[in-house]
């Protein structure tokens, strides 16, 4: 799927080098088509880095979508120049009045913190109760995915004894659910988190499924029973050398930090690590995309 994108993002040339279809803006408009419209609420440190690994993820399929990034007006981005956020990024307060056919909502770097001690947890809470009217599927990640749960259905998170930390085996629960498409019966996702969502909680709810779990890591996706909104704990969309450069930045900082489980080749931080989660990333996010984005919103956007 062709993303359209605003021609000067840094993104761009990134994602072109890699063969990935990327659509700018002034040529997306001499198509007469209607795109899907997604909105990205980037809430990492590293927005650059996540913008392009997220925009990797929704490109190359005969669709065009058009991609808005927002902030939270709440908080000002410290890792981020200025300059960058004020070229490509929306406040809240500018799109609310605006329909979307797709949301993705990232994690953030307070997962130890209480969610309503974050300082955006305000505005946050507004976007998500936004997004039920204003917004066809919307799709969470890591610590996005516990703040929603725990809005939507007061879900806790619960500290882990250690950083859950490197890739881990998953098997899907439910081979016949259109998101989990094309998926092997086992398959690997990176995790990066200090506290986890329970099982246990989940299965109390009426309104949820788990659909794909780790024996190690534990939850990893979980669907509405509507199949609008999901929730993943894991990062499919994540560079091969993520988890490296966080692994080396704590241990610069003295920080207590473990090797990334089964990452780099024989436990050696010396070699480069191999990604084995590509596939399932790609599939994935062009599942979310095809069966419960593009098949399912109304063509008349102002009418979800």
């Amino acid at each position: 799927m062709p993303i359209k994108i605003d021609d000067r993002l840094p993104a761009r040339e990134s994602l072109e080098n890699e063969n990935i279809f990327v659509m700018t803006e002034s040529r997306a408009k001499c198509q007469d088509i209607r795109p899907l419209k997604i909105v990205i609420l980037n809430l990492m440190p590293t927005k650059i880095d996540t913008e392009t690994q997220l925009l990797r993820l929704l490109g190359n399929s005969p669709l065009q979508v058009d991609i808005e990034l927002l902030q939270t007006a709440t908080h000002k981005s410290t890792h981020t120049d200025e300059n960058h956020m004020l070229k490509f990024y929306n406040t809240f307060d500018n799109i609310k009045d605006n329909k979307y056919d797709g949301m993705i909502i990232t994690g953030a770097p307070v997962e130890l913190m209480e969610f309503e001690e974050v300082d955006y947890w305000e505005e946050l809470c507004q976007i998500f109760e936004w997004s039920k009217t204003h917004v066809y599927s919307t799709f969470h990640i890591c610590w996005g995915a516990q703040a929603a749960l725990y809005y939507h259905y007061s879900i806790p998170k619960y500290k882990l004894p250690e950083k859950m930390f490197g890739v881990f085996e998953h098997k899907p629960l439910d081979l016949y659910h259109p998101l989990l498409r094309g998926f092997d019966e086992k398959y690997f996702v990176p995790h990066s988190r200090h506290t986890e969502i329970r099982l246990s909680d989940i299965s109390l709810c009426k309104d949820l499924q788990v659909i794909s779990y780790s024996d190690k890591a534990g939850v990893h996706i979980v669907s509405d029973l509507d199949c609008r909104n999901f929730y993943v704990t894991g990062h499919s969309e994540y560079d091969a050398d993520t988890l490296a450069n966080e692994y080396f930045r704590d241990l610069k900082k003295g920080l207590d930090i473990k090797l990334p489980y089964n990452y780099f080749p024989d436990d050696d931080p010396g070699k480069k690590p191999i990604i084995t989660w590509r596939n399932v990333g790609s599939l994935m996010f062009s599942n979310w995309l095809n069966y419960f984005v593009y098949q399912r919103t109304p063509y008349d956007i102002n009418s979800i």
